[in-house]
């Protein structure tokens, strides 16, 4: 079930994409048309959501024993799967006839802290939950059940330049670390030059730029460089950015904008965006050979990650400083987050059909959004967890 939508992208990703992420965008709004209405929600005999096989997996959602479901449901949290979560509730809702409400956003707290008061019937977060609002997730949400982590949008960040002359670009830890800490300052630097053998690199100043506002991608793109350079990068990874210099913009779409229009400037941003803009996006490379970003080699990276949730829980820690060749190491994963049992009698299956739905076809249009699929490893997982949900 794909949907048609930006032509000039799919055709910059057939080449290459095994399916899903990102991933989406840090879009603070959207909007979703929600197709028949439904009663309470009841699970329904109607034909799956889609058919056809998750690209990489070869598991379709009636192929992983999943079927409809009507009714509606409420959500909110990570807006970096705004545009993800938005296509995915749009399709299901069609096909299965439900009335899934839109995607509340409002970032990755709003939601955990909108589920756990029981406001929504499942949250989108850019990290699992912490010990302490796990414990508060089961005793006062689940019925004393456990809380749910479960990947399910690979977002991969693209490090977008704008250099005349320059098409071509490889960036190592500790070189991108220097340009945003603001002791790389030219793009003829010699540690840019060393890792660009045979790039004219041209003198002009380099404008590094970044989030101005609390970010879930800041959060991961620091964490990236504490861990992959951490002589370089001396500031604590958080949501708001810490370095001294370079040029805030508003959203991701800010920073793409502002990368755009601007001749020597670099930002880190969610990859639709700089796709959508036509950006050059640096290779990277942590040790193993320069990497391209595309989603094979994002979805790569989520399969050097390691499950280090307990039981059905999913929970990820992520390699960042990963010398996998062919694994790009810049990347972000949003989990939805929902009760293991206990849920309401009549939202269980419902959240159990599109969670599944999501886990299987779902996965299929995501590099249409600028994402990247789950790996199949994780994806067989995600489907057993969900399968589970009651």
């Amino acid at each position: 079930m794909k949907i048609a939508r930006r032509t000039g992208l799919v055709a910059l990703l057939a080449a290459g994409a095994l399916v899903l992420a990102a991933c989406g965008s840090d879009n603070n709004s959207t909007t979703t048309t929600s197709a028949a209405a439904g009663g309470s929600a009841a699970a329904s005999g109607s034909a799956a959501a889609g058919g056809s096989a998750a690209a990489g997996s070869g598991t379709s959602f009636e192929g992983a024993g999943f079927t409809c479901a009507t009714g509606s449901l409420r959500s909110s949290g990570s807006t970096a799967q705004g545009k993800v979560m938005e296509q995915w509730i749009a399709d299901y809702n069609a096909t299965c006839g439900a009335n899934i409400n839109a995607y509340g956003g409002g970032g990755s707290g709003k939601g955990i802290s909108d589920f756990i008061a029981n406001q929504v019937d499942f949250a989108g977060s850019d990290s699992a939950l912490k010990q302490d609002q796990a414990a508060q997730a089961q005793a006062q949400r689940c019925a004393g059940n456990p809380a749910l982590n479960l990947p399910m949008v690979t977002g991969p960040i693209a490090l977008a330049y704008n250099v005349s002359g320059v098409d071509s670009l490889t960036l190592t830890p500790e070189v991108i670390a220097g340009i945003f800490a603001g002791t790389i300052t030219t793009w003829n630097d010699p540690a840019i030059a060393a890792v660009n053998p045979g790039v004219t690199l041209p003198a002009t100043g380099i404008q590094a730029v970044h989030r101005a506002e609390d970010s879930g991608t800041t959060e991961n793109f620091t964490k990236y460089l504490k861990a992959a350079a951490p002589s370089v990068w001396t500031f604590d990874p958080a949501k708001a950015w810490a370095a001294p210099g370079g040029v805030a913009a508003q959203g991701s779409d800010g920073v793409s904008k502002q990368v755009k229009s601007t001749d020597g400037s670099i930002g880190y941003v969610e990859w639709g965006f700089a796709l959508d803009d036509g950006l050059d996006v640096a290779k990277v490379d942590n040790g193993g050979g320069a990497v391209e970003l595309s989603a094979a080699s994002a979805g790569k990276a989520v399969e050097a990650a390691t499950v280090v949730g307990t039981g059905q829980d999913l929970a990820l820690k992520l390699d960042y400083a990963t010398k996998e060749p062919g694994a790009y190491p810049l990347i972000l994963v949003t989990y939805e987050i929902t009760c293991s049992a206990g849920n309401a009698a009549e939202v269980a299956p419902l959240v159990k059909s599109f969670l599944g739905y999501t886990a299987t076809d779902g996965q299929a249009s995501l590099d249409e959004l600028g994402a990247a699929p789950l790996p199949a490893s994780i994806q067989q997982k995600v489907i057993a967890s969900v399968s589970s949900i009651s």
